[in-house]
């Protein structure tokens, strides 16, 4: 039996540019700040892909936010090549917290593979955090609003299709060691929350093989999103706008303060490599700061 796998991303913004805007009452200003598909995001695309590349997994990727939004989506898809593309957006929405997030993505879930959605899910993949929120809990509590198995901090996965499991690694915290991988199985469904350490790796020729088909053809998809993508309001999700948007959201944003940038304490001076004095200075530079070690 084929997997039936769904992806939860999230548009943040590009702190790159370093332009971040707030609106008076705390909340993000997308319109005046640059955005792309969020880091931790990228990480779940890939497990998500890993999926499809050794099962064979319908992907569905779904997100909240405003039109723009959109674009986020396009980029998930170039990563996993996902057959369906969900935008949630809705004024409603707008300064959602965690809680009232994970309700609008567990009924966006619902109307995933044609309205089976949960019913017919057996995975769905988030980041480990947002990095304009940095609190980790829209996974978790989507898991709990769907009634999934939380799987957090997972490393590495595989799927037994025919026993219905998963068998998943997980990075812990035990007794004062903070690199402790625990081993754990699970039955279908389940929401694993990736960790930002995870890597696929592909060991077969079968496996190398179908991984250059499916980039060839999310490449190809992505190139024109807009055939894949499903748009829904708040009425179209059927939610109660009382546990969306603002509404919805017990977390009370009292003030937001911008990071002071930091003046830049290092120093960069260019060197001309066929300047022998130059070379030499830098050679002696190195053996100072070093303590005289040999550098082989």
């Amino acid at each position: 039996m084929a997997l039936n796998t769904a992806v939860i991303v999230k548009l943040e913004p590009d702190f790159s540019e370093g332009n971040v805007s707030y609106n008076a009452d705390g909340t993000l200003n997308r319109a005046e700040t640059k955005s792309i598909l969020g880091p931790h995001s990228a990480v779940a695309c890939q497990a998500a892909f890993y999926a499809k590349v050794r099962f064979g997994a319908r992907i569905a990727v779904g997100t909240m936010g405003p039109p723009n939004a959109d674009v986020a989506l396009a980029q998930a898809q170039a990563m996993c090549d996902a057959d369906e593309l969900h935008l949630y957006s809705d004024r409603l929405f707008a300064g959602a917290d965690t809680l009232a997030t994970a309700e609008t993505l567990r009924a966006g879930i619902e109307k995933m593979d044609g309205g089976k959605g949960s019913k017919n899910m057996d995975i769905v993949f988030s980041g480990h955090r947002a990095s304009d929120g940095e609190t980790g809990q829209t996974g978790p509590q989507t898991a709990w609003k769907l009634g999934f198995t939380f799987l957090g901090n997972v490393v590495s996965y595989d799927v037994d299709v025919e026993r219905r499991v998963v068998r998943a690694r997980r990075l812990i915290t035990l007794q004062g060691f903070y690199d402790v991988i625990e081993e754990v199985e699970a039955p279908l469904p389940v929401f694993i929350a990736i960790d930002p350490t995870y890597r696929s790796s592909f060991g077969t020729v079968s496996q190398r093989l179908a991984l250059e088909k499916y980039q060839k053809e999310a490449k190809s998809r992505a190139a024109n999103f807009k055939q894949y993508l499903q748009v829904f309001n708040a009425q179209q999700l059927g939610v109660d706008p009382k546990f969306v948007g603002l509404p919805g959201s017990p977390t009370i944003v009292y003030r937001v303060e911008k990071i002071p940038k930091a003046k830049a304490s290092r120093k960069a001076e260019v060197v001309d490599g066929s300047d022998r004095q130059a070379l030499r200075r830098v050679a002696a530079k190195m053996h100072e700061v070093l303590g005289g070690m040999v550098i082989k």
